[in-house]
Order: structure tokens, then C-alpha cells, then sequence
């Protein structure tokens, strides 16, 4: 009750040079709503922390408010939804509405090699682009740490379960689990650094 909230749409955060671009779905109601910052100030942005921090991708082991001096390396957040939506699920004409801002992150991020899609909403929704850009999606299919080689220029693709408090404190998504998606990503890019072709 005590605390001031950001309450308006929330732009992406990271490095703009970043390889890593990591799809969410919304910001959080009490989390990125309120600070500002995608993936700050709730339990979904600790253990995704933890993790970035784990695999190199963020200078501290945590995101708790915009002025927490966390730094991403090399990656890149974004959602899908821009605001909070009701119970956490956005409805597919805000999905719609929102495209727009996370597309055109994509084509400025020039770097961007892979893209992790967190939860299944995000995954479609990236895959549903893919198939207007005439790659063929038929056999993307969202299961957690599937990993996608898509044809040049497109980045690769990989998907995870989403790291909300839902998943995490049922075990549905396990921190070991998270660090296998990590460790692939953080392999595929030490491959495409030495085998840039």
C-alpha cells in the first residue's frame, strides 16, 4: 500500500548488443508494474537472476529496483505484453497490440543469436512471427530446454518453462532445470563465436 508504482507500459532492459534475447510474457503486477524494470522486484526476477548472473549474462545475482546497479551482459529482456494484465494471462488482442514494440526490438537488437522464449504463451507467440517471416513452424513444438537451429538470419531458438513463482515453488521448474536451458544457450554461443559462418 506504501508503495509507488510504475503503472505504465515497460520497455525492454539489457544490452543492446546483447546475443541473448530473452522473451517474457508481462510484467509482473507487483513486480515489473511496480518498479519498472522488467523482471525486478519479485520472486520470478530472483531466479531468473540467478541464473543470468550464474551463466555471465548479469553482473549480480539479483533485481530487486531500478537503482539495484544490475547490468545485463550480453542479453537482452523483452515480453511480449508491454502492461500487467488482469490474473497474469494477457488477452490475445493485448498480444496483438503489443507485437509491434517486441518485433521491432528483435530487427534493432543486430546482434541478437539466440532467443529463449519463457513459457509457452511467449514461445507461440514468437513462433506465430516466425511463420509471417516464412519459416516453416510445423515441427516447433514448446516443451521446456527444446532448442531450434532456425535457417539464417534468424536467431536460434530455445524455450523454457517460465521462471513464475506458480512454477518454481510447485517444482514444475527447478533451478537445476533452468541451468540446463543456460548452459545450452551459453554452449550454442561459444559455437557460433569460434564457427561464425
Amino acid at each position: 500500500m506504501n508503495w509507488a508504482y510504475w503503472g505504465k507500459p515497460l520497455p525492454g532492459f539489457g544490452d543492446p548488443k546483447g546475443r541473448l534475447l530473452i522473451l517474457g510474457l508481462a510484467p509482473a503486477a507487483h513486480g515489473g508494474n511496480r518498479t519498472g524494470r522488467m523482471f525486478t522486484g519479485d520472486g520470478s526476477a530472483q531466479f531468473l537472476m540467478a541464473a543470468l548472473h550464474q551463466f555471465g549474462f548479469a553482473n549480480q545475482p539479483t533485481s530487486n529496483s531500478v537503482e539495484d546497479g544490475l547490468q545485463l551482459e550480453d542479453a537482452y529482456m523483452t515480453a511480449i505484453a508491454r502492461c500487467a494484465p488482469p490474473k497474469n494471462k494477457p488477452k490475445p488482442n493485448e498480444i496483438a497490440n503489443c507485437k509491434r514494440y517486441w518485433t521491432q526490438e528483435l530487427r534493432l537488437l543486430g546482434n541478437v543469436r539466440i532467443v529463449l522464449a519463457l513459457g509457452r504463451v511467449a514461445f507461440d507467440a514468437y513462433v506465430r512471427f516466425l511463420k509471417e517471416q516464412g519459416i516453416e513452424t510445423k515441427n516447433l513444438r514448446f516443451r521446456h530446454a527444446a532448442f531450434y537451429k532456425l535457417p539464417k538470419p534468424h536467431p536460434a531458438l530455445c524455450a523454457s518453462y517460465h521462471p513464475s513463482r506458480q512454477n518454481t515453488q510447485t517444482g514444475k521448474l527447478t533451478m537445476r532445470m533452468f541451468a540446463k536451458v543456460f548452459r545450452e544457450i551459453r554452449g550454442f554461443l561459444v559455437s557460433e563465436a569460434s564457427n561464425p559462418t
